[in-house]
């Protein structure tokens, strides 16, 4: 009889015991030392990106650094607004744009009232005073993932908007997906694609909404796997899933337009100033 049973155990200490002796067997049969920090099973995202640490806490250096390889170690950026993504957007550009329009007041989402600002002839008016610093945060973490060579990935059901979503994920050298939405993509993508697929290290959804009443899926597998998003979220849409709300019309063309502008401005200065402090080490 197995030594777990020779005495009686309560539940908690015998979970401990069995995921200890799991640990230490399967550190054996891959010939790596419990007691060091290196995991024995792969990651199924990127190594730059998981090294840090978790988001709306400061961030440590990750380490790149491999003689062999020609890799450069980098440290992550710890200024407040190292890529100057601040001054993309203004308030100026977010009303031009029809960014403050909402929807109808009868679609409101009862979770987006602390971003409504008032209400006119029926439609409901978004506040764009704080839009603006949410959008910032959200360029700024879209800068900080590009700099760390994360992959991005825009997401979108917003049929008319297809092309030039797609078009902008090829200018900015990333990826889109505009089309159904299976699910078990990302949760389950070894059985699906038949090995450890890398997954994306940012979502970007232009638009929150598969259909006019339901949320995309994939911003609950996002959320599942830990991925985190940025999400345009209308006055109509739950944000309480999107890791970066950023509130906003996600109907009008000139909006979608803007965003998806800014998106790529702060992907292509993020990249930029990775190939710049690069140089510096060489």
């Amino acid at each position: 009889m197995s030594s777990l049973f020779t005495k009686v155990l309560c539940p908690k200490q015998a979970f401990h015991y069995i995921s200890a002796s799991l640990t230490q067997n399967c550190c054996r049969v891959n010939n790596v030392n419990p007691l060091s920090k290196k995991s024995p099973f792969p990651t199924r995202f990127s190594s730059s990106v998981s090294q840090t640490n978790p988001i709306h806490e400061e961030q440590r250096s990750v380490v790149k650094s491999d003689e062999a390889g020609g890799y450069i170690e980098l440290a992550v950026p710890k200024e407040e607004d190292y890529f100057g993504v601040h001054k993309l957007v203004t308030i100026k550009k977010l009303f031009s744009s029809r960014v403050h329009f909402g929807h109808k007041k009868g679609l409101r989402n009862p979770y987006m009232l602390p971003y409504i600002y008032g209400n006119r002839l029926d439609v409901d008016i978004i506040d764009l005073d704080k839009t603006l610093p949410l959008f910032q945060n959200a360029l700024n973490f879209t800068a900080h993932i590009a700099y760390q060579q994360g992959i991005i990935l825009f997401m979108s059901r917003h049929i008319q908007m297809m092309p030039i979503i797609e078009q902008t994920a090829r200018e900015c050298g990333e990826y889109a997906n505009c089309r159904e939405w299976g699910g078990g993509i990302f949760t389950n993508s070894k059985v699906m694609f038949g090995a450890v697929t890398r997954l994306p290290d940012l979502v970007i959804f232009i638009s929150t909404l598969s259909t006019v009443f339901e949320p995309h899926t994939a911003i609950r597998d996002s959320a599942k796997m830990c991925i985190p998003t940025i999400g345009i979220v209308d006055t109509n849409t739950d944000p309480r899933l999107i890791t970066y709300p950023v509130p906003g019309n996600d109907d009008s063309p000139a909006s979608i337009e803007l965003y998806l502008d800014l998106f790529k401005s702060a992907i292509l200065i993020g990249k930029e100033k990775r190939k710049q402090d690069e140089s510096k080490l060489v």
